[in-house]
């Protein structure tokens, strides 16, 4: 008998996963050249070379006793002041390894963050569209999601519903930059008016409330567009960063955690995060892949393949008539559905082998997301099939 808590999930299991293994079941049924597959944002670059020679050198000349231990819960010391040290160089701040904290990815850090600062029935704000695992985060921890609606037409946040949706209950605003599902880059113009509405709230009503930065597009961008670092704007900022996009290594499950001197009372906030990464089960990131990421720590993977996927994509669904915009960050293209309904829209798609995601799933439904981070021959590919579609509703 399982939980009642945990009853919802089974019932509404990700549709994003469900379809990535319904993708597995058409490929070996019609081939994998014929089934063109956008669900998933599971990277098809390869990791940067020195990732492997990294591993190689580590394995055979580390203290494998060392190597393959246990470490302080924040992750190993050398790694985090490698990692600070970059960030200060990157971005002119003025981290030390000890504001870092080793996280098993960015879902992992994002939990650890929560655990750390949210009581029961306190609010977090999201803007929509958003990744809808959000709201199982902030749910583990009796917290309670707020939704601010999104702007369309942009799908920059929508900062006058922002305002009035902070209250005296809210404990902390996620922000996602790059954007999933839609590609966007938040300019720096909507960074700091959001800065700038939480610092009032938060003399408005006397309390701390934390501004998470969920970052793991953060090196995809195209077109010279620019990420603002966020806690050069807010200091009740932490940050939440995963290698698996920037270097292809989504299942090795390893990110950070940034906490900011800053931040309010940080020295305590670090500490209970440190042991709620403890507590949740993690103990500490995966050892081996902490030691690879000191070694490429400016290791970057190759953005012109993104580029180039993210053009031949979007130019052809916009050449057979479907509306989008074009994204400036991650590796997602958010296309309107040609009908209300995006699921009977996404139903349509499969009879040509192509998986797309609903909008729903991210909370905006009318919708549909494609992940481009696949082949550029399987992109090619599907535009035939993408005109098909097309011209059952154009």
């Amino acid at each position: 008998m399982i939980s009642e808590k945990m009853r919802p999930y089974v019932e509404n299991n990700s549709a994003i996963r469900a379809m990535f293994e319904e993708g597995n079941q058409l490929r070996a049924k019609y081939g994998a050249d014929k089934v063109f597959d956008f669900s998933l944002g599971n990277p098809n670059v390869p990791a940067p070379e020195c990732v492997k020679e990294a591993i190689i050198d580590l394995v055979t000349k580390e203290d494998p006793v060392v190597l393959h231990g246990y470490m302080s819960n924040a992750g190993f010391e050398d790694v985090r002041d490698t990692i600070a040290e970059s960030l200060n160089r990157r971005f002119e701040t003025k981290f030390e390894g000890k504001n870092l904290i080793m996280t098993v990815g960015a879902a992992s850090g994002l939990n650890v963050i929560l655990k750390t600062v949210l009581n029961p029935g306190e609010e977090v704000i999201v803007f929509a569209p958003y990744f809808l695992e959000y709201g199982a985060y902030v749910r583990n921890y009796d917290g309670v999601l707020v939704e601010v609606s999104p702007d369309t037409a942009t799908f920059q946040p929508n900062l006058e519903e922002f305002a009035q949706k902070i209250t005296e209950k809210t404990r902390a605003v996620i922000i996602n930059n790059p954007h999933n599902p839609t590609g966007v880059v938040y300019s720096e113009e909507t960074i700091q008016e959001v800065a700038r509405i939480m610092e009032e709230k938060q003399k408005e009503f006397n309390r701390v409330i934390y501004l998470i930065s969920d970052e793991p597009y953060r090196e995809l961008v195209y077109d010279g567009a620019v990420v603002p670092y966020l806690t050069k704007y807010y200091k009740n900022t932490v940050v939440g960063y995963s290698y698996s996009k920037s270097l292809s290594l989504p299942g090795e499950r390893i990110g950070y955690l940034v906490i900011p001197d800053e931040v309010e009372d940080s020295e305590e906030v670090i500490s209970a995060a440190t042991i709620a990464n403890r507590i949740l089960g993690s103990v500490n990131a995966p050892s081996l892949i902490q030691k690879v990421i000191g070694k490429c720590v400016d290791a970057e993977v190759d953005i012109a393949y993104y580029d180039r996927n993210r053009t031949a994509l979007y130019e052809g669904l916009k050449e057979c008539g479907f509306e989008c915009i074009k994204p400036q960050g991650a590796f997602y293209l958010f296309v309107k559905s040609p009908v209300p309904n995006e699921k009977e829209f996404c139903n349509a798609a499969k009879k040509y082998n192509i998986l797309m995601v609903p909008g729903s799933s991210f909370a905006c439904p009318g919708y549909v997301r494609l992940a481009y981070c696949v082949s550029y021959e399987t992109i090619q590919n599907s535009l035939p099939a993408f005109k098909k579609l097309a011209e059952e509703y154009f």
